[in-house]
């Protein structure tokens, strides 16, 4: 199940976290983001405008990968369904969200960080989850704990990553791709110059080629 989707997850390597409280920067934040050759965008229902960044995005670049995240309800996932969202990443394990995803082939990633809750995502035939908060889990020790019994198993670490460990997440076999939000936070284009965002993605994606060349 997903499994196109997981192998382009694996080759985008890292997914921006996006925040946006403001329509109008989704499109240049799609430009900086491509350019820097980081094809890709997990737009979190934190604000209001989710749904429309998530279209004003897609419309921008056709070619990104652009999908929903912070999804914690069935009215946010057919709201993000509904903008053109290609995949549902959660911050926890709703079976209910998870159901509704698989039902309409929209690729899910719900967190995961026990092995309870990974036996529930195996039970939908889930093999790719996120492990969220993952600083504050433990980030990779814990992860190649639970990769230990569940043999196949891959997580997307996200929270906590950056450029200071990035690289050795990527390393472990068990990850898939991170997620980060450290080449998108809003300070870096509050001025309206998003030459900053291009150059941190640009520099994460070296990671990725590094890593996984």
């Amino acid at each position: 199940m997903f499994e196109s989707f997981y192998e382009k997850l694996e080759q985008l390597g890292i997914v921006p976290v996006v925040v946006l409280d403001k329509v109008e920067d989704a499109a240049p934040l799609a430009h900086a983001l491509m350019s820097a050759g980081m094809e890709s965008a997990e737009v979190t229902f934190r604000t209001a405008c989710a749904a429309d960044v998530i279209r004003a995005m897609k419309a921008a670049e056709p070619k990104m990968c652009v999908g929903a995240g912070t999804v914690l309800t069935m009215e946010q996932l057919a709201e993000a369904i509904d903008a053109g969202a290609e995949f549902i990443v959660s911050p926890g394990f709703d079976e209910e969200i998870v159901a509704e995803c698989i039902d309409k082939d929209v690729p899910v990633l719900p967190a995961c960080v026990t092995p309870s809750e990974i036996i529930r995502a195996l039970k939908f035939d889930l093999h790719v989850t996120k492990f969220f908060p993952a600083a504050q889990y433990g980030g990779l020790d814990t992860i190649k704990a639970l990769a230990a019994p569940f043999v196949g198993h891959r997580f997307m670490p996200t929270g906590g990553v950056s450029t200071k460990n990035v690289e050795e997440y990527l390393s472990c076999p068990s990850v898939i791709a991170c997620g980060g939000t450290w080449m998108v936070k809003p300070a870096l284009f509050a001025d309206g110059d998003f030459s900053e965002v291009t150059n941190e993605a640009a520099a994460a994606m070296a990671i990725v080629r590094h890593v996984r060349r």
